[in-house]
């Protein structure tokens, strides 16, 4: 059993970045120095300590074993949480006692006035913020806005005179193998200068829709969340954020949010309290080799294919249609799917910019107005969206992966052209960024088969489904689209937890 604890995401700490080995003689040789940098950038550079009130019944456990870890997704996880909680009840007589918690971070100053740049888990849920100068000055800090699906915030605090600050450099210009600064808290332990390199750029983490870390080669410990990552202009190229740990001690792999995407949000939490995305209004899924094929596009699958259009949406607006797939959007190419929300969404409201969509064989250039992504409002489409699809075809959802099902119905036949020999379960609707997406099943798709046995029901299907996560293994569909079947394996391997501070 202990064989199968895996690595964990953790977003608990900022990466203080471990210096290379030194180079090989057929390469040039780094920056002889970093002290004059870091002279310049540590005042800029602040700890964040947040308190916040819990409930002390559900850590009595851990204060009566304060050396154990238990790894998040172990199988002893839901054993010792079981125990804890039985503890509390026992030794509490059920009775909830509320006492402080203190935890760390980092952050750095945007602007002489007192504005503070930090990570959104770091101070999420406190009641009371205090951010710490590097002359060990205490300033109350007050939440100007946040984000979480980029996991940044913005604090305001109100000093005597002005901060050293420090300003955002262009994190599209950085490259894989440049040398990098980290100024963090790690431990508590104050500012902390590490140095590093630029490990890969654009890594997806599956934290959250607009994925787009830089990588590191440095170790991110607990504390360093917020802190700033510097390019060798002493200027701040990302916000070191998560780390890829089995232990939750670094191993060096740790990521930041480029300043690219950081500064417009921060730009935007100043200006309004809260972001204020673009929005298309397209269904998308991925393009797969298949896909390609059929549409008649060379070389490698690109774009993001549409699905769906918003009646009444910006693109609707700019006659886009399904089945086209958009692969350029504001001047920059969409080479694969998951690029075109960030895109989209980085864009200002109610700007006209261009689009290209690849349509019957040919590249085609359209305006489009950008709207705004009202986010209560479109989860409530969607919740909106599930209730009437399950209300009209007795469609359940199929979590796992991102799509609603149904048996096949006399309706459903008409609907999507099925013949009558054709058995199993209908898919009715695909989330753009579910496995079903990803491997390519679209809304009419028939499930004839999952691991090479009939399936008639949806809940036939989640046991499967089930059985083959806890197998390891994947799933193994039989797929007929309009009497052309085709296997589909979807992999169930289990994704590291993302455990916030």
């Amino acid at each position: 059993m202990l064989n199968k604890i895996r690595p964990v995401f953790l977003f608990l700490a900022t990466f203080v970045l471990a210096s290379t080995a030194s180079a090989p003689t057929h390469a040039s040789s780094g920056p002889s120095g970093f002290a004059d940098l870091a002279e310049k950038l540590l005042p800029a550079v602040v700890n964040i300590s947040t308190t916040q009130t819990i409930n002390s019944k559900d850590e009595l456990f851990m204060q009566d074993f304060p050396d154990l870890q238990v790894p998040p997704g172990s199988p002893f996880e839901d054993f010792f949480q079981e125990f804890m909680n039985k503890k509390g009840k026992r030794g509490e007589g059920n009775k909830e006692t509320k006492r402080k918690a203190t935890s760390l971070g980092s952050g750095f100053v945007v602007d002489p006035s007192g504005y503070i740049v930090t990570n959104n888990h770091v101070i999420q849920d406190a009641d009371e913020i205090t951010v710490i100068l590097q002359d060990d000055t205490n300033l109350v800090a007050s939440v100007v806005g946040h984000d979480k699906k980029t996991d940044l915030a913005l604090l305001k605090v109100t000093p005597k005179k002005s901060l050293v600050s420090v300003s955002w450099g262009d994190s599209d210009k950085i490259r894989v193998g440049d040398w990098i600064m980290a100024i963090g808290n790690p431990f508590g332990l104050g500012g902390t200068v590490t140095t590093g390199i630029i490990s890969a750029r654009a890594r997806d983490i599956n934290s959250g829709p607009y994925d787009d870390y830089l990588q590191t080669d440095a170790p991110i410990n607990r504390g360093n969340s917020g802190g700033p990552m510097f390019d060798m202009d002493g200027k701040v190229i990302g916000v070191n954020t998560a780390i890829f740990s089995p232990s939750g001690g670094s191993i060096g792999i740790g990521f930041a949010v480029p300043s690219s995407m950081a500064k417009s949000v921060i730009d935007q939490l100043k200006a309004h309290g809260h972001t204020r995305r673009g929005w298309l209004g397209v269904r998308i899924q991925l393009v797969t080799p298949e896909i390609a094929e059929s549409l008649g596009m060379s070389g490698a699958p690109r774009g993001a294919l549409v699905s769906g259009v918003t009646p009444g949406g910006p693109a609707a607006q700019a006659k886009i249609e399904p089945g086209d797939v958009i692969v350029g959007f504001d001047g920059k190419d969409v080479n694969e799917m998951r690029r075109l929300p960030r895109i989209v969404a980085e864009t200002d409201v109610d700007r006209t910019v261009p689009i290209t969509v690849f349509r019957k064989g040919k590249e085609l250039s359209l305006q489009v107005k950008v709207g705004e992504l009202e986010s209560n409002d479109e989860a409530q489409k969607d919740e909106e969206k599930e209730a009437k699809i399950s209300e009209t075809h007795n469609a359940e959802k199929v979590d796992e992966i991102g799509a609603h099902a149904a048996p096949i119905s006399d309706a459903l036949r008409k609907q999507f052209d099925i013949k009558k020999e054709v058995k199993g379960l209908v898919v009715v609707n695909v989330s753009a960024n579910g496995i079903a997406a990803e491997q390519g099943i679209m809304a009419g798709d028939v499930i004839s088969e999952a691991s090479q046995q009939e399936v008639a029901t949806v809940a036939a299907l989640n046991e499967m489904i089930q059985k083959a996560k806890k197998d390891n293994k994947p799933l193994l569909l039989l797929v007929d689209r309009k009497n052309e079947l085709r296997f589909v394996a979807i992999s169930f391997a289990k994704k590291a937890k993302k455990d916030k501070e």
